[in-house]
């Protein structure tokens, strides 16, 4: 190896080592001995790289690149930031939205598209793929990115190219942000005895809103619930748990778990559980986040059933870890577990009974009946009669 490649593998490790270093981040199945075993093999393939690639190599191109696939092994939402985005971590992003949520699996991908947004209105659903916003490609792009560059002020346009499925064809939609509707749930009765609550955030307003909407079906003979949380994906993990707590009176509501393995368990309280009526949930692949921890608090307590499709899996939370030369990694850094222990992250919650989605071509009309609500409606009325 010749000194000027030494120099530089010198200078463009330093990142990779203290991305193995700080916190010890890298998990603990992986040993010091292991750890520098690693760095001893990226030391021999800079080093063949930079000696034996056909042209002169930019090296800060491939040390993004190669620190982009690093955090992009952890986790969908881990993310190596340049220090351009590093400083727009404490900033407050544009009040305008276009009510997506995405999140990483190979491309971007929606996780949600907020009722009533402009997402939703131009047909945007779960699973969709952006391929570009705003004329950049999202193949390197990390959530956190993504998801900024949405935001803006209110009336100014962005452009997403997205594909659904299997679809050769891409289709540019053009979408005007707008400030979000303050409005977190919708209520209705679904059938003479049946309310159904619409969730579509999560805050700290999030329990006494549910009582409001709870309290008021009941006036029109509500005796059992439907709590619809398909698409229902921001919100704080904790506020998730805060509005269990409205409807289970005793046991773990959820686990906290960090890089040892010292759990920090949370449980109900006294004056919690003050909702007794049966009740169901409603859940698909954009159940996400604070509504997934709030789920697991209710199935694990066997509170509710969870009625649809699997949840999403993304019950983590992210800090920022900068590093010397103004880049930074955004790191998974504390996990949120089911009651019992069991691990939601990248995997999901599992749904007591099960119901096909539906595919829907794009730029198509979903299908007039809903299935997941007609199952939910039979399975409290199964329950009721038991």
């Amino acid at each position: 190896m010749t000194s000027r490649t030494r120099l530089l593998v010198l200078a463009i490790s330093t990142p990779v080592i203290a991305f193995a270093v700080i916190g010890g981040f890298l998990g603990q199945a992986m040993t010091r001995d292991d750890t520098y075993q690693h760095l001893r093999v990226f030391e021999d393939v800079f080093s063949l790289v930079v000696n034996n690639y056909v042209e002169e190599v930019d090296v800060s191109k491939a040390m993004k690149g190669a620190m982009n696939g690093l955090a992009e092994g952890l986790d969908s939402d881990s993310a190596y930031l340049p220090p351009a985005l590093v400083s727009t971590v404490n900033e407050a992003p544009g009040p305008g939205d276009v009510g997506l949520e995405l999140t990483r699996q190979y491309y971007l991908r929606v996780v949600s598209a907020r009722d009533g947004s402009p997402a939703a209105k131009a047909g945007l659903r779960t699973g969709d793929y952006v391929r570009m916003i705003a004329g950049r490609a999202t193949r390197d792009m990390s959530a956190y990115e993504g998801n900024r560059l949405l935001r803006g002020a209110p009336g100014s346009k962005v452009s997403l190219l997205v594909i659904r499925g299997n679809a050769a064809d891409p289709h540019e939609i053009e979408l005007v942000r707008e400030k979000p509707s303050a409005g977190e749930m919708t209520s209705r009765m679904a059938d003479p005895s049946t309310g159904y609550v619409r969730v579509l955030d999560f805050s700290k307003q999030t329990p006494s809103l549910m009582k409001q909407q709870v309290e008021t079906l009941a006036k029109s003979g509500a005796q059992r619930y439907v709590f619809d949380l398909r698409g229902t994906a921001r919100g704080d993990l904790d506020d998730g748990i805060e509005a269990a707590r409205l409807f289970v009176k005793t046991g773990t509501l959820a686990i906290r778990q960090g890089k040892t393995e010292q759990r920090d368990v949370v449980s109900a309280q006294a004056g919690d559980g003050a909702i007794t009526a049966p009740l169901v949930l409603l859940t698909d692949l954009g159940t996400s986040g604070a509504a997934e921890v709030f789920a697991a608090a209710l199935d694990g307590n066997d509170r509710a059933a969870l009625i649809g499709d699997r949840t999403l899996g993304r019950t983590a939370r992210q800090r920022l870890v900068k590093l010397s030369d103004g880049s930074g990694l955004w790191l998974t850094h504390l996990r949120y577990l089911s009651p019992k222990g069991a691990q939601i992250h990248e995997k999901g919650l599992e749904p007591d009974v099960e119901v096909d989605q539906p595919e829907v071509e794009f730029g198509t009309e979903p299908p007039a009946t809903d299935a997941t609500l007609e199952k939910a409606l039979e399975h409290l009325s199964q329950k009721k009669a038991a």
